[in-house]
């Protein structure tokens, strides 16, 4: 079973859970920055966690199929349509041997997840499926087209919920190593003032503007390891968190770090999206 791309606009990529325990070779993490809605998208179609969708940005995507699949289509939100039909988003979707899918512009936040029964099965990289686009490790970016492999179709499996948990409000911040390189008081500008996403936000990194963060020393930082969701501050004063593509060193010093169940948040804010943080300690025992 195949998927044939006709229409791939924007950034489509394939992406899984990402590849762990590599930083020390120079290698990001990457995969699903909205990892629940991945998972969910996964969890309706019967596959498991790990399983690789494909993640659009914007967008859309349009495609056929050489055999009858069932698919789901999660995260931001985006007209589905089979043979020109309104389905179902985030609801199972059975479509019959070449019938046209096409995922339209999303009406809000930034990125869809698909999935399809038995996964995209591209070969892996690393030990994942996900494409990687700082260094560009892992699957071509997907394009007009492409035809990607699909998996063996696991048995169907009942889904106690499909709702996700999305916590509004501020992104919960922790304090980060580096923030004694700040100027007193900016602990304070950062997790009360608001910021704005700037239009160059992309899978590397959420860039914002906003209040500037001064530094108290101006001295250089000798590069350093980085982690998703560490919030660094180039010499500018205009915070960037660091998103599934990071580099996996960095020479900014890093006032915080965003608290991990807040980050899949990160994926669905759009430029001129307000963002503010609020402090959190860090867990203890």
């Amino acid at each position: 079973m195949a998927l044939l791309v006709t229409r791939a606009a924007g950034l489509v990529t394939v992406q899984d859970r990402g590849r762990s325990g590599l930083a020390h070779l120079g290698v990001p993490r990457a995969g699903a920055l909205d990892r629940p809605a991945a998972d969910l998208a996964n969890r309706l179609v019967g596959n498991d966690p790990g399983a690789a969708v494909l993640e659009s940005t914007v967008l859309g995507i349009t495609f056929t199929t050489d055999r009858a699949l069932t698919f789901a289509v999660t995260g931001a939100s985006c007209p589905v349509t089979v043979d020109g039909r309104h389905r179902a988003h985030g609801e199972p979707v059975t479509a019959r041997a070449g019938a046209l899918v096409e995922l339209g512009a999303v009406t809000s936040g930034v990125r869809t997840y698909l999935a399809v029964s038995g996964g995209v099965d591209v070969a892996p990289v690393l030990g994942s499926r996900s494409t990687d686009t700082l260094a560009w490790v892992g699957p071509a970016r997907v394009e007009a087209g492409a035809t990607l492999p699909v998996g063996r179709p696991g048995r169907p499996r009942p889904v106690d919920t499909v709702a996700i948990d999305r916590r509004r409000g501020p992104l919960g911040l922790l304090p980060g190593p580096r923030l004694d390189w700040f100027a007193d008081g900016v602990w304070a500008t950062l997790t009360s003032a608001p910021y704005v996403v700037s239009g160059d936000a992309d899978r590397v990194g959420l860039r914002l503007r906003g209040a500037t963060l001064t530094r108290s020393r101006v001295d250089e930082l000798p590069s350093e390891g980085m982690v998703v969701g560490a919030v660094q501050v180039p010499p500018d004063g205009h915070p960037v968190v660091l998103l599934a593509d990071h580099p996996t060193t960095g020479g900014y010093p890093v006032i915080g770090v965003v608290d991990e169940e807040d980050l899949a948040r990160c994926a669905q804010l759009r430029p001129g999206d307000e963002v503010r943080f609020t402090a959190r300690e860090a867990a203890t025992g």
